[in-house]
């Protein structure tokens, strides 16, 4: 049993504040990066501990918030950038795992009560609608595995990240490591709480996935995936572009028939 773990950083206990938390160059980014890496090695370790033959970490904050010399055996990790389009590389490596999870993760952009929430970019982006639901970095990912065939099953994060993950994936493991009381501030757990919870809640996945196995994520197709820019010049990025349709200055549409043709365009 290979988990892959992607993971983010605005979930972390401890992280809270936009930016300054969560962007390389800020004073308290390095330690911040520890702060998930710990969190990843909990994660690690509870997989391990109920059974897992091996476990893959996907850095996925687009900086890179895993600090390397941190990150705790058996664990292998994907990182650097930039890299090839996420679809490409994630059909390339699929197969070699049989579960994914999150660590880290955050709410969908205009969740109110998701601490840091937003989709891609916090700059750019009001919201995503996949088939007239609003979705997240959540389903994203956990609707690209699924039309691969793998099942979605631990996430940690805030307490509206888990809601979001149990919404999308009913009977999957989470481990709510801080409360969110506004985009910019958390009643968080302790580091060294956050860490045993998430040990102990994905250890608990995976024993339950390998009794009662969770399906993975998918929902029917064709696709419309609608998003909703802040600003025109990113709307005009897509003028021209007989694959997208611009519906008004700040959405465009995109259709597909699978799954990875259209999730991360």
């Amino acid at each position: 049993m290979h988990i892959l773990i992607m993971t983010d950083i605005e979930g972390v206990a401890g992280v809270v504040k936009p930016l300054v938390d969560t962007t390389g160059g800020n004073v308290n980014y390095p330690r911040n990066c520890r702060l998930l890496t710990e969190e990843v090695n909990a994660a690690v370790r509870g997989f391990m501990q109920a059974g897992a033959s091996a476990v893959t970490v996907w850095d996925g904050h687009g900086c890179g918030a895993i600090d390397f010399e941190t990150l705790q055996p058996p664990a292998r990790l994907i990182h650097g950038g930039p890299t090839p389009p996420l679809v490409w590389l994630f059909s390339r490596l699929a197969g070699r795992f049989n579960a994914i999870a999150h660590v880290g993760q955050h709410a969908m952009a205009g969740e109110r009560s998701g601490n840091l929430n937003h989709t891609q970019s916090s700059a750019e982006i009001i919201s995503y609608t996949l088939n007239g639901r609003e979705i997240g970095e959540i389903a994203q990912f956990a609707l690209l595995a699924g039309s691969f065939g793998l099942p979605y099953i631990f996430l940690s994060g805030d307490q509206a990240a888990c809601r979001e993950a149990e919404e999308l994936q009913p009977g999957i493991v989470t481990a709510a490591v801080k409360e969110g009381l506004g985009r910019a501030s958390a009643l968080t757990l302790t580091c060294i709480e956050a860490r045993a919870l998430i040990e102990q809640q994905a250890g608990l996945a995976l024993r339950q996935h390998l009794q009662h196995p969770l399906p993975p994520v998918r929902w029917p197709g064709p696709y419309i995936l609608r998003k909703s820019f802040f600003h025109t010049e990113v709307t005009d990025m897509y003028l021209g572009d007989a694959n997208v349709r611009v519906l008004d200055n700040h959405t465009v549409e995109l259709r597909g028939e699978s799954i990875p043709e259209i999730i991360y365009k």
